[in-house]
C-alpha cells in the first residue's frame, strides 16, 4: 500500500486547536477525515522528515538550471531542439520529461506577439516621445483624433488556424480551408476619439499627397466636427510618405490643425490598431459575395461601435505609454553587445529650464550589472528625470 497524502497546514492547526480543547484522537480523526495514526504522528513529532514515495526525479537542480539557459538562448527551439542540446550537455532524458521541466519552469508556448521592428535610432526617438508624454491625463488623449487605415478581406470565415476532425477526414471539403491567390480587398480610412468614430473612407489605389489632402478635405474634418464641434483638437496620423509630404504640412497650416508628433514605425501605440481588431472581429460571421457587401458589412459594423468602446480604448493610453516605454528601454538595454557580464552606460541628466536656459550634466560611465537595468529604470522614471541612453560600448 502505497503512501497516504501528508497533512495540510490547515489540517495540522485543527488537529492542535481540538486537543488544546481536550479531544481524543479518534475524535479529531473523525473531525478532520484522516486516520487516528496520522492523527498520533503529528502530535508526537513523528510525521516530519517522512520520506517520500515514487520514482526518484531524474534530473539534477545542476540539470535543470542547464535546461534553463538553454531555454532562455533561444526562445523559439522546439522541444526536440531542446531535448537534443541537453542531451549534449550529459543530461539523457525524454521529450516528455524536457516538457514537464520546462513546465515547470513556467515557460509556456504560445504564440509569438508581432512587433514592428525597430532600429537603434528609432528605438532612442521612441523612448524620447514615451517620456514627453508619460504625464498626459486621459482628458488630454481625448482631444486627440486618431486616424488611421486597414485593409479588410473578402474571407472573414476562413481565417481559423484548426480544424475538428477525425481520422481519414483530412480532405473532406469541410474541414478544408480555402485559399485564394489573390483575394479581394478593399482599404478603409477613419478615425475615433473618446467621443466615438468618425466617416468611413473606401479607396482604390495608392494614396498619394495630393489625394490623401483631399481625403482629410473630405472626410477628417466633417469627422472632426461630428466629434469636437467647435472645440480644438489635437489630429493624429502616422509618418507614411504622404502623410509628412510637406504640401500636406502646409494644409495642415493653412486649415489651423494642430498635428501630434508620432515615433516613426509605432503601430502599437495607436488605439486605432485595436478599434479595427472590433470591427473585424464583428465580421467574422458574415459571408460578403461581393466588394459592395463587403463595403456594408464594414460600414454596420463601424455604426455599431459605441462611444463607451472608444472611451475605454481613448482611456487606456496613460497605461499604454508607460508598458511601451519600459519595453523600449528593455530593447535599448538588450541591444548592447559586452564580452562581460557588467555593461557599461552613459546616462545624461537634465534639469528643468532655469531662465530660458538648459543645463546638462554628463555624469562618466557607469558599470552596471544587467539585472539591475529594471531597477535603475523605475528609479529614473520617479525622479522624471529621463533621457534616452546616449552612449554605450
Amino acid at each position: 500500500m502505497g503512501k497516504t497524502a501528508d497533512l495540510t497546514a490547515v489540517q495540522k492547526a485543527i488537529i492542535d486547536t481540538l486537543k488544546q480543547e481536550g479531544k481524543t484522537q479518534k475524535e479529531i480523526s473523525e473531525r478532520i477525515g484522516c486516520s487516528q495514526s496520522a492523527v498520533s504522528r503529528h502530535l508526537s513529532g513523528k510525521s516530519v522528515g517522512r520520506k517520500k514515495c515514487g520514482r526518484k526525479r531524474c534530473t539534477t537542480r545542476r540539470g535543470d538550471r542547464t535546461l534553463r539557459k538553454i531555454v532562455e538562448k533561444d526562445r523559439f527551439q522546439t522541444l526536440g531542439d531542446l531535448r537534443k542540446q541537453w542531451t549534449e550537455s550529459g543530461v539523457e532524458t525524454s521529450r516528455a520529461t524536457v516538457y514537464r521541466r520546462v513546465q515547470e519552469m513556467g515557460y509556456r508556448c504560445r504564440i509569438p506577439q508581432v512587433k514592428p521592428l525597430l532600429n537603434q535610432k528609432q528605438q532612442q526617438k521612441r523612448l524620447t516621445w514615451a517620456t514627453e508624454k508619460q504625464h498626459w491625463t486621459v482628458a488630454q488623449w481625448s482631444k486627440v483624433l486618431f486616424w488611421d487605415e486597414s485593409k479588410f478581406c473578402m474571407s472573414f470565415r476562413n481565417q481559423g488556424a484548426r480544424v475538428w476532425r477525425k481520422t481519414g477526414q483530412r480532405e473532406m471539403p469541410k474541414c478544408l480551408k480555402s485559399s485564394v491567390k489573390y483575394p479581394q480587398s478593399v482599404m478603409v480610412w477613419g478615425s475615433m476619439s473618446a467621443a466615438g468614430v468618425g466617416l468611413l473612407c473606401f479607396i482604390k489605389g495608392r494614396v498619394k499627397a495630393a489625394s490623401y489632402q483631399e481625403i482629410l478635405e473630405h472626410f477628417m474634418l466633417p469627422s472632426a466636427e461630428k466629434l469636437y464641434g467647435d472645440e480644438d483638437f489635437i489630429f493624429q496620423h502616422n509618418l507614411a510618405p504622404a502623410h509628412s509630404a510637406k504640401t500636406t504640412g502646409k494644409w495642415f497650416t493653412d486649415h489651423g490643425t494642430t498635428v501630434l508628433n508620432w515615433p516613426s514605425n509605432s503601430p502599437d501605440l495607436n488605439p486605432r490598431e485595436n478599434m479595427w481588431n472590433i470591427v473585424k472581429r464583428k465580421l467574422r460571421d458574415a459571408s460578403p459575395n461581393t466588394l459592395d457587401e463587403l463595403k456594408a458589412a464594414i460600414e454596420a459594423s463601424w455604426a455599431s461601435t459605441t462611444p463607451q468602446q472608444c472611451h475605454r480604448l481613448i482611456a487606456s493610453m496613460p497605461r499604454c505609454i508607460e508598458m511601451k516605454t519600459g519595453e523600449t528601454f528593455q530593447l535599448l538595454g538588450s541591444g548592447v553587445k559586452s564580452h562581460s557580464e557588467e555593461i557599461e552606460f552613459t546616462f545624461a541628466f537634465t534639469n528643468r529650464t532655469i531662465g530660458g536656459t538648459k543645463r546638462k550634466t554628463k555624469l562618466p560611465n557607469i558599470p552596471l550589472n544587467k539585472c539591475l537595468l529594471n531597477t535603475i529604470w523605475g528609479i529614473f522614471k520617479i525622479k522624471q528625470h529621463i533621457l534616452p541612453l546616449t552612449g554605450c560600448r
